[in-house]
């Protein structure tokens, strides 16, 4: 028996933009289906919303996102906090979003993309423990882990 998971975003009226956005970071299809595709009135507040979406990349990255029912449009919570402070990262986020590849140069390109409006925790560059560790927190309010899996230990 094989099992995946995903990671299941949740958003206050900006799903589709965000779901959008990923695709265009990591390429591949994006599918979406509105409260008003399973029923509710094309002209009641938040028909349009996401109620389910997901981005496949065919490359392993895989999420899935939808707009919280009955929030207004914008009227998300107020964002967690990520930061680095006296070289310490701090957060009381509940979880990051992590994308890990094999090589610096196959994780830049994903870096790059998300860094486009994001606040940057920790810029992508080598650490103790990886060739290439970055961290921010993109326009949506995801916070994201991007790095390069490190060689295991010998012995």
């Amino acid at each position: 028996m094989t099992i995946t998971t995903t990671t299941h975003l949740n958003f206050h009226g900006d799903a589709r933009e965000a779901l959008a956005f990923y695709q265009s970071v990591f390429g591949g299809e994006v599918v979406i289906a509105t409260y008003s595709d399973f029923g509710m009135p094309k002209d009641a507040p938040g028909a349009l919303n996401v109620v389910f979406g997901q981005v496949d990349g065919g490359n392993g990255f895989r999420v899935m996102a939808y707009d919280v029912p009955g929030a207004p449009s914008g009227d998300a919570p107020a964002p967690r906090a990520t930061r680095r402070e006296n070289g310490v990262t701090t957060t009381d986020q509940p979880f990051f979003v992590s994308v890990r590849g094999t090589s610096l140069g196959e994780v830049q390109g994903y870096w790059e993309a998300l860094a486009a409006g994001a606040s940057v925790v920790e810029p992508l560059a080598a650490s103790a423990w990886s060739p290439g560790f970055g961290m921010l927190t993109d326009r949506y309010g995801v916070t994201w882990v991007v790095d390069v899996a490190a060689a295991p230990p010998a012995g």
